[in-house]
């Protein structure tokens, strides 16, 4: 009964102690069942990196961090242990690449691969820095705090600036009422002084307002017999216009008449055909002589050299 239960103390603890071990490494992102590989990666500074942080590859994790060491013979390096799947092939030219993993913090290591060749196990990998969200907000956010600082500071100057500005106010607004109750009195006795005058320039407005009224209605008359006598005039001048092309269009009219009859040497010419056939048959006989001359000059020009009489051909 006693082996029994130290039996069952000693599974129970033996069981106890693989769950502590495997749960650690769990925690601390060691895969117990899985075989894997190690390379070591150098940094001047991981700014936050822990064990157990994920070591990706074109956004897929293929490892984790298995630990973080400072290497004071070194210069404070800081040695990065990293634990990848087995079936992982490095090429010999990749770069691990330090980086944010989130915006609100965490870092991952990213695997630039390159090269054609194969880096063996437990080779150094070349590592690099790469600014993410968190530190260009950082970068940006910084100088905007301290403008911030100074402008504040500055509104702070400029307050205590204007601290006795509102009592100057007070004594300008004061001054201003008594300004403005002197205009006030003088304006009002100007105006008690200029009243008779003002009174008598209303006055003769008034009159000459009167005057105005008046010469309108008498320039009425005027305006009407002056429009009268310009429409007068302008009719005249129409009628005389239109009197003499009634007159030139009657004159053509005639000479058109006289030309249909025959009259005048033009009415002549257009109307009786003779002139135009004693003309045809003058010019045909005209033709006909300039013909024979060319072919008959001697018939109309005889020249003899020695005297001689030549006999003119016979028709």
């Amino acid at each position: 009964m006693f082996q029994s239960n130290e039996l069952k103390v000693g599974f129970l603890a033996l069981i106890a102690f693989l769950i502590l071990y495997f749960g650690f490494n769990f925690l601390k992102g060691n895969d117990v069942f899985s075989s894997s590989r190690i390379y070591y990666v150098e940094y001047d500074n991981v700014d936050g990196l822990m064990v157990s942080n994920q070591v990706m590859v074109n956004g897929i994790e293929v490892g984790k961090v298995k630990s973080v060491t400072l290497q004071p013979e070194k210069g404070n390096k800081i040695l990065v242990t990293l634990r990848l799947a087995k079936d992982l092939v490095i090429p010999d030219k990749t770069e691990a690449i330090l980086m944010d993993g989130a915006l609100l913090g965490g870092k991952i290591i990213r695997l630039e691969f390159g090269g054609k060749g194969i880096l063996p196990e437990e080779s150094f990998i070349p590592g690099s820095l790469e600014k993410g969200v968190t530190s260009l907000l950082k970068e940006r956010a910084i100088p905007v705090i301290e403008n911030a600082d100074s402008l504040l500071i500055s509104f702070r100057q400029i307050s205590k600036k204007f601290e006795h500005t509102g009592s100057y106010l007070n004594e300008l607004i004061k001054s201003s009422n008594s300004t403005v109750n002197g205009i006030n009195g003088s304006v009002n006795g100007m105006v008690e002084e200029n009243r008779n005058n003002i009174a008598q320039i209303s006055a003769n407005m008034k009159t000459l307002s009167q005057s105005l009224i008046e010469t309108e209605k008498q320039l009425k008359p005027i305006l009407v017999k002056f429009n009268t006598v310009a429409d007068s005039l302008q009719a005249l001048q129409v009628g005389r216009t239109l009197h003499e092309a009634n007159l030139a269009v009657t004159s053509i009219q005639r000479i058109v008449s006289g030309l249909e009859k025959g009259q005048g040497t033009a009415g002549k010419f257009l109307k009786n055909d003779s002139l135009y056939v004693g003309l045809n048959k003058t010019l045909m006989d005209l033709d006909k002589l300039l013909i024979d001359f060319r072919l008959q000059p001697k018939r109309y020009v005889n020249i003899s050299v020695f005297g001689k009489k030549d006999t003119p051909p016979s028709n």
